[in-house]
């Protein structure tokens, strides 16, 4: 009885109407117009059309010449859809009915991502799966799951052959492209084998596993030993390519981690003829790709910067499309068939951090990477795949009404379903975001959550609210999407074994 008593008192308090500034009411009435459109003869007539348009776009043949997957690292339904709808309100629309460039694809599926030791995946034992088609361990690199982290020996002779190994083997041209570190676990499973996702440079493994005959990341891509190498490799990780005694080139109070003393950019140069290493966007946008056939491009000691501070950096980085286009011309210069691996590999960095504008900025990135591939090859043979290595514990909710602002507080229509614009409270009487995680660095405790009336929640910085806390939000175990168009596009369908994904490229590409 004391529950119902006090229930209504709940209740009232949660849809507590409070007053907003002039400039929310001046963006509510932008979009309005967006909404006199939408009656339910429109609607019945979009659907119907939208089923004609998929039908008709699911032409393509069984087979592919080329294959390039872009992998969107972290990328979950909440981080597509809230990126949808931020990219359509940056153009001054409400943003659900906007489209990501993938989101048009006619071929559709489910991942299930877990690896053989983990409920929650990370992304070494993800990536892995994807290019080889066999599920494993997290932590590991394109090796199988019987080995045991961390112990060099055990791995000998359990690496399994990723596609970008069997493509260079027939003859095809190669490329892989990260936010990333290069020798991060995404495109590190594209061309290593390792026990460990962590040894990415010599200093990084322990000297009895060395002893062992295990090699680093880095060295493993320069000593890559199938075909003619790989054509393009472009991201960020140049400290795992440089000697501890050597100064990185942009920033002066670093230096490389390699203690082995080789410089294995200037080694890159010296291995392939008309071939460059290059560090800045001067230099990248300088390159010729009918000339240059093996491109090496490094542009920070880590990662990459995010899409939203990259025009910030002083020697200058390319975007995400700009690396997928260059690719593209010069993989497409020889007239061979090719693979490329495109990530966007912040997304899920900027999620561990708890920040979701960054995430999205980043994904929308992703989109204009895929639109550009999309507008520079042939469908009716290159199969294109969209998805994600893992999901992310980042969550939409609260009944924001239409065209409220993703980024900002939650608020409601009135009853009529007006815009009102009125901000929602919690039980504690205060105003909450539309976006969350479930745990990470966001979190404060109990009654202690911070009045955000007078917080800027759509600010860059801003991390959306936990409900546990971490240091670093942690991924989580749904499934995730697969998008596909083009040739070989007509198998991706129902939910399926994220290794799957290796199979479905391999048969498309009519390969053994």
């Amino acid at each position: 009885m004391k529950l119902l008593r006090i229930l209504p008192l709940i209740i009232a308090v949660q849809f507590c109407a409070c007053a907003q500034t002039d400039s929310s009411v001046q963006k509510l009435k932008m979009r309005q117009p967006e909404l006199t459109k939408e009656s339910p003869t429109w609607w019945y007539q979009q659907g119907a059309a939208r089923v004609k348009q998929l039908a008709a776009a699911n032409v393509f043949p069984h087979r592919a010449k080329n294959v390039i997957l872009f992998i969107g690292d972290g990328m979950n339904i909440t981080t597509i859809t809230a990126a949808r709808i931020l990219e359509g309100q940056k153009r001054g629309e409400h943003g659900e009915g906007n489209q990501l460039s993938f989101e048009k694809f006619p071929q559709t599926a489910l991942s299930k991502t877990y690896n053989t030791n983990l409920q929650t995946p990370d992304s070494a034992g993800t990536m892995s799966a994807m290019m080889t088609g066999v599920k494993t361990k997290g932590g590991v690199i394109s090796v199988d799951g019987t080995i045991n982290v961390d112990d060099c020996e055990s791995g000998i002779n359990h690496q399994r052959v990723t596609l970008l190994e069997i493509a260079e083997k027939k003859g095809m041209s190669t490329g892989v492209i990260s936010t990333a570190r290069l020798t991060h676990a995404t495109p590190a499973a594209t061309y290593a084998h390792s026990v460990s996702r962590d040894w990415e440079a010599d200093s990084d493994i322990p000297i009895k596993e060395q002893a062992k005959g295990c090699k680093d990341i880095a060295l493993q891509l320069l000593e890559f030993p199938f075909g003619d190498g790989l054509e393009v490799a472009m991201g960020g990780g140049r400290k795992n390519f440089l000697p501890v005694n050597k100064i990185d080139p942009e920033y002066h109070n670093t230096t490389g981690v390699r203690l082995d003393n080789r410089d294995l950019m200037q080694e890159w140069q010296e291995k392939y003829e008309d071939s460059a290493a290059i560090w800045n966007k001067g230099q990248f946008d300088e390159i010729d790709a009918k000339t240059t056939k093996h491109l090496l491009a490094l542009f920070e000691p880590s990662h990459m910067q995010y899409e939203h501070d990259r025009p910030n950096d002083k020697a200058g980085e390319p975007t995400l499309t700009e690396m997928t286009k260059k690719s593209l011309q010069i993989l497409k210069n020889s007239n061979k068939a090719f693979f490329l691996m495109v990530e966007a590999g912040r997304i899920d960095h900027s999620h561990h951090a708890g920040n979701a504008y960054r995430a999205l900025t980043d994904t929308i990135e992703l989109s204009n990477a895929v639109k550009a591939a999309m507008e520079n090859v042939d469908l009716n043979e290159t199969l294109i795949i969209v998805t994600a290595d893992h999901s992310h514990t980042f969550n939409m909710a609260g009944y924001p009404q239409r065209g409220n602002p993703v980024l900002g507080l939650v608020k409601k229509p009135d009853k009529a379903g007006n815009l009102a614009g009125h901000i929602v409270l919690d039980a504690q009487g205060k105003p909450y975001t539309t976006l969350s995680y479930a745990n990470g660095p966001g979190y404060v405790n109990g009654d202690k959550r911070p009045d955000l009336s007078h917080v800027d929640v759509e600010s860059p910085d801003y991390k959306q609210a936990a409900t546990y806390p971490m240091e670093s939000e942690t991924h989580s175990g749904e499934d995730v999407v697969i998008y596909a168009t083009g040739a070989g596009s007509q198998t991706v369908h129902g939910t399926i074994e994220q290794n799957v994904i290796y199979h479905i490229m391999k048969y498309a590409l009519n390969i053994e």
